[in-house]
């Protein structure tokens, strides 16, 4: 029998003896904090409607089986006030890989935006940031992803981030994401869009295929893809690989057309691109298919007409072989003026230290922007939307060692356009919607053409929306609101 005062020494010693057992599991936990967020409400007008609005901007935990957390991605959420659950909603990144999706929120979509100039180089601050009727926040909430590495999301602990760092881990972690928004916000049955920038389109097709495999399906309404990149072994800047050429040809006839070095110039541009379209894919892929058996006079007729498409010398042209690279464009459409011209947006020039060389020192599109973004970024999160935080946000750049392969070891060239016609047919009501700018070389209009108009695709299922600008063409005023209409207009048919 256990005596009175030994029970209360026990029972004493038991919190203390617990404590000591339950310390280690403790420490761990205090040293990953609660995640990072703030909550701030605005008012807008968007689409021709007044909206009222909470922001919700900071960090959610991705976490193990264990229940550990692993990454903290951050996202900036819009929510209008007193909507019903059943309120699209429409998931938005940007793409590098490595890229912040600063891009489409302070560019195209978000209620705030940067104005920059045209086709011109941005400057030095101060960079207005103002109101943007065009986002979609009258149609849709809208939710800002930043993965693993990129803005002020980052692997937490001890976890290495480059276990994120990878087109299927990358897509899990934002699929992951994507389920856990649903459930905190209570919107699993409402439309579902998702979309992307550059490589944000190839991360669309992969997410869309983590989140609709197996029995625990998340179907979508629809697909956005913005500058779409999805067969990388279409564009691989190598030896042998003519479909390369063939592929940017129309950017080349655009950027030629834009720039006065079609003589004489027609009058209009898509029928122009049309023709070069129908060159590219018939006399000029055979002759380069032809090899070293491709005769003179087929050469040479070709060879003409390549001249006439791209605006460069048939004498530039014959020492080419008839196989202009886009590095070897950029310098040589505007050589005699001393320019170079952009691979975002080929509408932008820059000079470069001399004029010999065989390719542009730098993309005067993308230092044309590179500073307004981040600053109008940073600015607009930590002031308006009251985010406190010390780390610096990361608009580009912040990964490394991406692994390209698809699961199976063998992708020498990753195409993810499977995914999303695999996609189209097994959910009836889906449907894509591509926009392309025509001055875009980093993805070029005719590969998207190219890759989601193979066999698999269902007919009528995807829509293209073309503009006239590049990669980034909500940088142009017309393009950024033909595009918002464009989305807007698609949203509404699909939800």
């Amino acid at each position: 029998m256990i005596r009175p005062a030994l029970m209360l020494a026990l029972a004493l010693a038991a919190p203390a003896l617990s404590q000591t057992a339950d310390k280690p599991k403790l420490e761990a936990e205090a040293a990953v904090a609660a995640p990072n967020r703030s909550v701030t409400k605005h008012s807008g007008t968007f689409g021709g409607q007044k909206i009222i609005y909470t922001a919700i901007t900071g960090e959610t935990y991705l976490k193990d089986k264990d229940g550990k957390p692993g990454a903290a991605i951050f996202a900036t959420t819009y929510l209008k006030d007193g909507a019903e659950s059943a309120r699209p909603v429409f998931f938005i990144f940007n793409g590098g890989p490595g890229s912040g999706s600063l891009w489409l929120h302070m560019g195209a979509f978000g209620p705030k935006r940067v104005n920059i100039p045209n086709a011109k180089d941005d400057g030095a601050p101060p960079y207005p940031i103002t109101e943007n009727p065009e986002s979609l926040l009258d149609v849709a909430d809208l939710v800002f992803i930043d993965p693993v590495g990129t803005g002020f999301s980052r692997a937490l602990g001890k976890t290495d981030p480059k276990v994120y760092w990878g087109v299927t881990a990358d897509a899990k972690s934002v699929a992951q994401f994507i389920r856990l928004w649903l459930g905190e916000h209570g919107r699993w049955n409402a439309p579902k869009f998702l979309g992307g920038e550059s490589y944000g389109t190839t991360r669309s097709a992969a997410v869309a295929h983590e989140l609709t495999k197996g029995f625990n399906d998340v179907a979508l309404n629809g697909v956005i893809l913005i500058s779409t990149i999805l067969d990388f072994g279409l564009e691989a800047d190598t030896q042998g690989n003519e479909m390369q050429y063939m592929g940017t040809l129309p950017s080349m006839a655009a950027a030629a057309w834009y720039h006065g070095k079609i003589t004489p110039k027609p009058a209009a541009l898509e029928p122009f691109l049309n023709d070069a379209r129908a060159f590219a894919s018939g006399p000029y892929v055979t002759a380069l298919m032809k090899g070293n058996s491709l005769g003179a006079e087929e050469r040479a007729a070709v060879r003409a007409q390549l001249a006439r498409f791209t605006g460069l010398s048939e004498a530039f042209l014959d020492r080419a072989n008839l196989r202009v690279s886009p590095d070897r464009f950029y310098k040589e459409l505007l050589r005699d003026r001393g320019l170079t011209v952009g691979r975002l947006d080929a509408r932008y020039t820059g000079s470069d230290y001399d004029n010999a060389g065989e390719g542009a020192d730098n993309d005067p599109s993308f230092y044309g922007i590179d500073a307004s973004y981040p600053a109008a970024m940073n600015a607009y999160a930590r002031g308006e939307l009251g985010y406190k935080t010390d780390l610096d946000y990361i608009s580009i750049g912040g990964v490394s060692d991406w692994d390209w392969r698809l699961g199976n070891g063998r992708d020498a060239y990753m195409n993810v356009a499977p995914y999303l016609s695999q996609a189209l047919r097994e959910n009836s009501a889906m449907k894509i919607f591509v926009g392309q700018g025509y001055y875009d070389f980093a993805t070029p209009f005719y590969f998207a053409e190219y890759s989601l108009n193979r066999p698999g695709f269902p007919a009528g299922r995807v829509e293209f929306s073309y503009y006239d600008s590049g990669h980034m063409m909500y940088v142009r005023d017309a393009d950024r609101s033909k595009l918002s209409a464009d989305i807007r207009a698609f949203i509404r048919r699909q939800k």
